[in-house]
């Protein structure tokens, strides 16, 4: 019997076992697929390789400097101003440490994240922060001044805060010290931040957030104050924290300037005029030195030398009372009385006029049907008045007259010449040239005709004629100096100012001269209460109206003060060879005798005061007594800060 042996199914062992279906088969890759994914492969590797190498190689310098800005972070050292100092090398103007808040702008990201925190932090606005970023121009690794003066609450903030905002910086920098109360204010002037067109024209010098020169010699010269600043490299780590410098270009400080104001001659100017609206000028006539200039109502400086607010800039430009005019170089007004001196002037160069001219003064005089009143009319008259007379006793008939004979286009003439109707080139931005009419003016103005009357109002220093106290006590000063007027100057020089000859003849001097110390130490003199015992003080009064007696009358008479008349004076010291001239305007002041003239008399009596402690001092040393007219350099003459008066 035999056995029979079960045949195995497809797919398995022989021991039962179940074999996979592709065993045995053929499964490789084809040859084309294969090829497509190599080339693939190669071709990711060499951009891999191409990218490689276009960080190490081609842009290694951006990169290194990107990486570089993360370790490395450049703080600028920011340069004081020069200081100022007085004739005797006195400080008026230094400076102080203070700190600045500065925003890094180069993680945008973490910049816009960390906005409301710092302006919380900080007491600002997000609106005001954000408007500083919109305006914020250069490149984004430049910070910028958020807050330009940090206060202790800021600082303590900035440095609690230093892990979770690293785009907070302090910055040391020095802000301007000026004397408190304004003083000097118009002539000094204010520093404020550069301005778009500043920073546009300074070719790169400048940038958003310096601090230059915007009002009087802070402006004037501002690119020998202004210093120029270094730079720290300092290592930071991944929190914004210094841990390391590397190296640090030294700040140089701006050049200090020497002024010619004397300290007090400008402390009595100051306190002298004190409330009252107006200006003084003290110039010394042989150089252009100008000695002394006030100018109320003023301002604080001190209140520009960060950032002024908004609220009181408005309030500045609104006060009616026009506390940022310079009245010393901006206030263009009839000189009143004061032209008689250039009148007087024109009549003895011009010989239009014999110099023996008299009238008769009744107090009331008609010229081309109309009445003119003397300045005494209802008290009384001057009688028979002649050229002396006029000036000491200040007769508007006699001017009258005079005016009448000499013509307007002659009056005009000498008037320019001896310096009015042009600006006298004061090293000061912003002097107005004032006013001097003429036939031509009249016609091209106004395309109307001069008329005679008109005359006989310039003739007493009314009418369209206007001046600055500047320009008067430049007119002055040239006309007793027989006829050199020096350019005025505020910058102390080895080298004289530039002057202008108009030659004016030893008898017109000497009149001139003589008539005016009349009119300070003669009885019945105009000015004879100012008068100074042993002090050949010299002068002449002034009062002009600023509405004509019709309009007064009809805007309430003269209780309504804003109509008052403007009170001037100008005097000089000594008599022959004048060493100092004072021009004093007064606004609303009404009498130049009573109100301008002490003033005056005042800085006059301080000049000659320090001049006799002067001479007395070199006298016991045995050094010959000299004016203060000399100047000398700039070396030497820093005084330490303690030292300082103002």
């Amino acid at each position: 019997m035999g056995y029979c042996v079960p045949r195995p199914k497809q797919g398995r062992g022989l021991q039962g076992i179940r074999v996979p279906d592709w065993i045995g088969k053929d499964n490789r890759l084809p040859q084309g697929r294969l090829a497509i994914v190599s080339y693939t492969l190669v071709g990711m590797i060499a951009l891999l390789l191409l990218g490689f190498w276009k960080l190490q190689v081609l842009d290694y310098g951006y990169y290194s400097q990107l990486a570089e800005r993360n370790r490395v972070r450049s703080v600028p050292v920011i340069a004081p101003r020069g200081r100022m100092l007085d004739r005797e090398g006195r400080v008026l103007v230094d400076n102080y440490p203070s700190f600045s808040v500065l925003l890094l702008r180069e993680d945008a990201q973490l910049l816009s994240q960390s906005l409301p925190q710092i302006a919380e932090g900080l007491g600002m606005t997000l609106e005001d922060l954000q408007q500083q970023l919109d305006a914020a121009r250069g490149p984004r690794f430049n910070p910028i001044v958020i807050k330009p003066e940090a206060t202790q609450a800021d600082i303590a903030f900035i440095e609690s805060h230093r892990a979770d905002l690293p785009v907070l910086e302090m910055l040391m920098v020095y802000r301007r010290r000026y004397a408190a109360g304004g003083f000097l204010a118009h002539a000094i002037g204010y520093v404020g931040e550069v301005s778009e067109k500043q920073i546009e024209a300074s070719t790169g010098r400048l940038r958003s957030g310096d601090i230059v020169g915007k009002f009087g010699l802070e402006r004037q010269y501002d690119e020998t104050l202004i210093g120029t600043d270094g730079m720290r490299r300092v290592i930071v780590n991944s929190l914004g924290r210094e841990v390391g410098r590397l190296d640090q270009k030294e700040a140089i400080p701006g050049n200090p300037i020497k002024l010619t104001i004397d300290y007090d001659l400008q402390v009595m100017a100051e306190s002298s005029l004190g409330a009252q609206k107006g200006a003084i000028v003290a110039l010394d006539p042989r150089n252009g030195d100008v000695l002394a200039m006030t100018s109320h109502p003023t301002f604080d400086p001190n209140s520009f030398a960060v950032r002024v607010s908004r609220e009181e800039w408005k309030e500045l430009n609104e006060n009616p009372d026009r506390p940022l005019l310079n009245r010393a170089i901006q206030a263009q007004l009839a000189p009143g009385s004061v032209f008689k001196i250039v009148m007087a002037t024109a009549m003895l160069e011009s010989k239009a006029v014999p110099e023996d001219f008299s009238t008769v003064c009744t107090g009331s005089e008609n010229f081309y049907g109309r009445p003119f009143k003397c300045w005494v009319y209802g008290k009384g008259s001057h009688g028979h008045v002649t050229l002396h007379e006029a000036v000491v006793h200040s007769c508007d008939i006699f001017f009258y007259n005079l005016g009448k004979r000499l013509g307007i286009d002659r009056i005009s003439y000498y008037a320019k010449q001896l310096g009015l109707g042009r600006r006298t080139g004061i090293d000061l931005p912003g002097e107005q040239e004032g006013l001097i009419p003429s036939e031509e003016w009249k016609e091209r103005v106004f395309k109307q005709k001069w008329y005679p009357g008109e005359t006989i109002s310039v003739a007493v220093g009314q009418g369209a004629i206007t001046t600055t106290p500047l320009q008067l006590a430049h007119t002055i000063g040239g006309i007793v100096m027989g006829g050199v007027f020096h350019q005025p100057r505020l910058l102390m020089s080895d080298k004289l100012s530039g002057e202008v000859h108009f030659p004016l003849s030893e008898s017109t001097t000497a009149t001139v001269n003589l008539a005016m110390c009349g009119v300070v130490n003669e009885a019945g003199g105009t000015a004879s209460a100012s008068k100074l015992q042993g002090i050949e003080f010299c002068g002449k009064t002034g009062s002009s109206q600023l509405i004509s007696n019709e309009g007064l009358q009809r805007a309430g008479g003269r209780g309504n003060r804003q109509f008052k008349d403007n009170a001037w004076f100008v005097g000089f010291y000594p008599q022959n060879n004048p060493e100092i001239v004072v021009a004093v305007l007064v606004e609303h002041g009404e009498h130049g005798a009573s109100v301008a003239a002490p003033l005056a008399r005042d800085i006059i009596k301080t000049y000659f005061d320090k001049k006799a402690q002067r001479d007395q001092k070199q006298t016991t040393a045995g050094i010959p007594p000299q004016g203060t007219g000399s100047s000398g350099s700039l070396a030497g003459v820093v005084a330490p800060l303690s030292e300082a008066k103002p």
